[in-house]
């Protein structure tokens, strides 16, 4: 893996709209973040790609791509970032010039949501290590949620090092009204369990290179150019763990998005897979279908762990995941942690 310099006071952050751009309503919550990023010594500078949003997109698809370019071949800047994710990053995929950015020096790319389409491919790729966290849009300096508010130190852990995060205490199905506040935070108020749905056979951990992100955007890469994880586990003799989490597929969504994948031999290439909790709404009607039922009756056979309710995606808080670090993950004296090593 090739991992990006370690951000700092004087790194270059340009930010830009992969898909959703910033509406009139979100102006206010962005420029409070700016502010704060500025105020921590952070240098930014912002695309025409950011600002209005029509039709799920900032711009067209090749105005996006041609400024996502311009910033990713910019050796001048340490980091891109999108405010959030959105609909329709895959439309710019086909767009990238990958020959160019291999010759291009390495930057953060960071985020969840439709920010992680775009992200896996620079990992899958180019092996760049990318930063599956909070988004741009929630770096508020007053954020007193720990995962969220360690998130900038957690991306200045220099290659070679390490850095270990441990399960929230609890979590929030809510985010805050930054329209009404700018400044407001996370509220958890239900407690968090990360669980095993198939636990380790002989360890309480597990161990390999991280990565994955949202399952809805995520289902239509595997098994293509963009997301080859036959090759990314050849890459990588430690094993892959892939992490995913659901936002909008319904229980038979996913039960068909689980079995595509085993149809393609997805699962094959991995050692464990790690899942956010579910931000899709189980049905009150216990005739219906639920969550849990899909995933403990097509992930249960697999013959590799699964952890699940983990801080990962739309219900948050949001763990730093670092797309390509070795990670060990699981129940160590009393707390579930993970440690990452950038190696």
């Amino acid at each position: 893996m090739i991992y990006p310099a370690p951000l700092e006071q004087g790194s270059v952050i340009a930010v830009t709209a992969f898909s959703s751009g910033i509406n009139d309503a979100a102006k206010g919550r962005y420029q409070h973040v700016v502010t704060d990023l500025k105020e921590k010594g952070y240098v930014i500078i912002e695309g025409k790609c950011l600002m209005g949003n029509r039709k799920h997109v900032s711009a067209s698809a090749e105005q996006r791509a041609d400024e996502l370019m311009s910033f990713l071949l910019d050796d001048t800047l340490d980091a891109i970032a999108a405010p959030w994710g959105g609909e329709l990053t895959m439309e710019i995929l086909p767009l990238l010039d990958f020959d160019r950015l291999k010759e291009a020096k390495p930057k953060w790319l960071f985020g969840f949501s439709d920010i992680s389409t775009l992200m896996v491919v620079m990992s899958s790729k180019l092996n760049w290590a990318t930063a599956h966290s909070p988004n741009l849009m929630n770096l508020v300096a007053n954020e007193t949620e720990t995962l969220t508010a360690n998130f900038l130190t957690n991306i200045t852990t220099n290659t070679g090092t390490s850095f270990t995060q441990y399960a929230s205490q609890e979590y929030t199905d809510k985010w805050p009204d930054s329209v009404t506040n700018t400044a407001a935070v996370l509220e958890p108020y239900l407690k968090t369990q990360w669980h095993w749905l198939v636990a380790p056979l002989s360890e309480s951990s597990i161990e390999g290179r991280l990565i994955g992100g949202c399952w809805d955007t995520l289902i239509h890469l595997f098994d293509t150019p963009y997301l080859d994880l036959k090759n990314y586990a050849k890459q990588h003799e430690e094993g892959v763990i892939l992490y995913l989490e659901n936002v909008e597929m319904t229980p038979a969504d996913l039960t068909r998005s689980i079995l595509s994948m085993k149809f393609k031999g997805v699962f094959t290439h991995l050692k464990a897979i790690l899942l956010g909790r579910s931000a899709y709404p189980d049905s009150d009607d216990k005739d219906d279908l639920n969550y849990y039922e899909v995933i403990k009756r097509h992930l249960s056979d697999l013959g590799i762990p699964v952890l699940i309710d983990m801080d990962i995606g739309h219900v948050p808080p949001n763990l730093t995941l670092i797309n390509g670090a070795l990670a060990k993950v699981g129940y160590e004296e009393g707390d579930w942690r993970i440690t990452q090593s950038l190696i």
